[in-house]
Formats: C-alpha cells, structure tokens, sequence
C-alpha cells in the first residue's frame, strides 16, 4: 500500500491523467481525482504535494469532485485559533465515477451524431 505522506502519481496514474484530459475532463481535476483515489483520506496540500498541483487548482477540482457528488469535505479543527483542516474523500470507487463519467461522454457524442444528422438534412438543399 502506499504511504500517504509520501504517495506521489506514477507513470500509470500519468497515463489515465493524460485520457482523461483527453476526454475532455480538465487536467487538474483528473490528477487530484487519480490521487484522491489512492488514499482514504487527505488534506488539500497532500494533493498538492502528491499530484504536483498549486492550491487554486487543487481547491478548484475539489469544488468540482464535491459539485459532481465524487467527493466529501469533512473539517478537522486545529488546536487554537486557525482556520480548519479540510480532509476529502471519495464518496464511490473509482470505477463507478468512470463509469459516471463514461455515461456524461456518451451523451455528448450522441448530441454530436443527431446534430451532424440535422445538418447533413438542412444541407441537402444547398
């Protein structure tokens, strides 16, 4: 198992980085996914750390995770004043977020097939 202090993305979470970005989903969400993934829990600047990410871009994958229902934010009170510790893990596997994924894709290609369908149609005219 991996340490979650010293975990860092190897080259075949660099890989599933890369086809996500590919599928469209923005790089800094993909990393922070595929290293949220891999541990049970963690701090923001463990993602930062661990997926070479600055802190607005780990802040604003995790807005998206928790937007698309990925990811939960608990807060961990630090001893005196401060502002909390916030600690994020996965609410579903890995696999079911591809699978949520995969499903998202899907429809937008099926967008992309009627529209081209329409305007093969309206062109026909011309």
């Amino acid at each position: 198992m991996k340490r979650k202090n010293s975990f860092v993305l190897d080259e075949k979470d660099d890989k599933a980085v890369q086809l996500f970005s590919e599928l469209g989903m923005p790089k800094n969400l993909a990393k922070t996914l595929m290293y949220i993934s891999q541990v049970d829990e963690c701090r923001s600047a463990d993602v930062e750390q661990g997926a070479d990410l600055r802190q607005p871009e780990v802040s604003v994958a995790m807005q998206e995770m928790r937007r698309r229902g990925w990811a939960k934010k608990r807060d961990l009170k630090k001893k005196g004043k401060g502002r909390p510790v916030h600690i994020y893990k996965l609410t579903k596997p890995l696999p079911d977020i591809l699978k949520n994924f995969e499903t998202e894709k899907m429809k937008q290609v099926e967008t992309i097939k009627n529209d081209l369908s329409e305007l093969h149609t309206l062109i026909k005219g011309y």
